[in-house]
C-alpha cells in the first residue's frame, strides 16, 4: 500500500551547456538522495532542437517520476536548489543552461501563484516534455487528457532518443 505522506510528481530536466546528460544524472541523484523524495522512473535521454530562442545548441531533455513528502513549492525550491549548487545561472529566459529542472505535476494538484503554476502552464504543448513523459507516464491525465494524447498533437520535429542506457541517471 502506498505511503498517504508521499505524493507523485513529474519533472522536466534539460540543458544544453557542458554536460547537461551527466548534469541531469546528478540533479536526478541528488533528489534521490533526500530522505523526502523517491526517483521512480526516468525516461531515456532526448537530444531536441532549442525552443523559444533558437540560436543556440540543441538540448538534452528528460523527465522523471519522483514520490515526495515534499509540498509542491517546497519540492520547487529543493530543484532550484539543486540548479543553485550545481552553478546554474539565469541570463535569459529559454536561453542556454547547464541545468533546468521543473515541477510538471504534482498528484492531481491544481495550482497558479506567483511561485508555482500547476500543471506546468506550458507543458502540453512542448513536445520535448511530452515525449520523455510518455515513456513512463503516457496515461498520466494532465488538463483532461492524457500525456499521450497530448504527445499526438505536439509537434516532435527533431526530437530524436539519444544513446544512453535505460539507467543512465544512475551510470554517469
Amino acid at each position: 500500500m502506498p505511503d498517504p505522506r508521499f505524493h507523485f510528481a513529474t519533472l522536466g530536466l534539460g540543458g544544453n551547456i557542458g554536460d547537461p546528460v551527466h548534469a541531469m544524472a546528478e540533479a536526478l541523484r541528488a533528489l534521490d538522495a533526500r530522505a523526502d523524495c523517491r526517483v521512480t522512473a526516468v525516461s531515456s535521454v532526448y537530444r531536441t532542437p532549442p525552443w523559444g530562442k533558437t540560436d543556440q545548441a540543441d538540448f538534452f531533455n528528460a523527465c522523471a517520476g519522483v514520490e515526495t513528502s515534499l509540498s509542491p513549492e517546497d519540492l520547487l525550491d529543493a530543484c532550484l536548489n539543486i540548479e543553485k549548487d550545481m552553478k546554474r545561472v539565469r541570463i535569459e529566459r529559454w536561453g542556454p543552461r547547464t541545468i533546468d529542472i521543473d515541477v510538471l505535476t504534482y498528484s492531481d494538484h491544481l495550482q497558479s501563484t506567483g511561485k508555482l503554476e500547476l500543471p506546468h502552464p506550458r507543458m502540453t504543448g512542448r513536445g520535448f516534455v511530452l515525449m520523455p513523459l510518455a515513456d513512463f507516464a503516457r496515461e498520466l491525465s494532465v488538463c483532461g487528457r492524457t500525456v499521450g494524447d497530448w504527445l499526438a498533437d505536439a509537434d516532435v520535429n527533431g526530437i530524436e532518443k539519444a544513446d544512453y542506457p535505460a539507467d543512465w541517471w544512475k551510470l554517469l
